[in-house]
């Protein structure tokens, strides 16, 4: 009987290609110093206190024209601990800490209402530069939660009004119908209440502020809050 040749063995599996996706992200660059330079940040002379800090960075970035940095990410858990994301938009920063507001019966309400920790990222690519928040979450009074909403756009007033946010829509002609009825609403009725509609403060423990190097020596202050007042640190990037 006679045996079939024998087939080459190979000594390792072929590589695998890449995929189109991770081809595209291996082209992409971040701060290339021939399209700008990023701003040096000297944390030597940075205030005592994060606040002032933020204030003056966050007036620097709307000057250089960055889109929308009053967005932030806004990272919660629920009651079992597991962590939740989204997109939402500051409303102030003081003395106390980051405010923002949503429904108390989305899912980042709930989630506070079980566990009042948040943690707030912003990111502004113009100038390299990120903000990180940590702390406990509380609820301001309802008057506070009512003038915010009223101060803002009818459009922001009609969307509150149409509610149920994070609930389940059944097909999309609801939304379409619900939000067409409160807008009529909130242009009748300008200073309708909305109960549900509530403000929250993140009043930090930390603040750490990044400023980005296009050799990777980034600078990173972390600001602690320690016997009353705050400590800060430099870490490692």
């Amino acid at each position: 009987m006679i045996e079939p040749p024998a087939q080459p063995r190979s000594s390792s599996p072929a590589p695998a290609r890449p995929s189109d996706l991770v081809e595209a992200l291996r082209g992409l660059r971040v701060w290339d110093p021939q399209v700008s330079a990023l701003p040096m940040f000297d944390p030597a002379a940075a205030p005592a206190e994060p606040v002032p800090l933020f204030a003056a960075w966050f007036g620097e970035v709307v000057a250089a024209g960055e889109v929308e940095p009053h967005t932030m990410s806004l990272a919660t858990a629920d009651a079992e601990g597991r962590p939740d994301v989204r997109t939402v938009m500051l409303h102030d920063v003081d003395a106390r800490g980051w405010h923002f507001a949503s429904h108390a019966g989305s899912r980042k309400g709930r989630h506070l209402a079980a566990r009042p920790y948040a943690s707030l990222g912003f990111y502004w690519p113009l100038l390299g530069r990120q903000v990180r928040v940590r702390g406990r979450v509380t609820v301001e009074p309802a008057e506070v939660a009512h003038a915010d909403l009223h101060a803002r756009s009818t459009g922001a007033l009609a969307a509150a009004l149409v509610g149920h946010q994070s609930e389940v829509l059944p097909a999309y002609e609801e939304l379409e119908r619900a939000s067409q009825a409160a807008w009529e609403r909130a242009e009748r009725e300008p200073d309708v209440a909305v109960p549900s509609w509530t403000a929250y403060v993140v009043e930090p423990d930390e603040v750490e502020f990044f400023q980005g190097d296009a050799r990777r020596r980034h600078v990173r202050l972390n600001y602690r809050r320690e016997d009353g007042g705050w400590v800060t640190e430099l870490l490692w990037p």
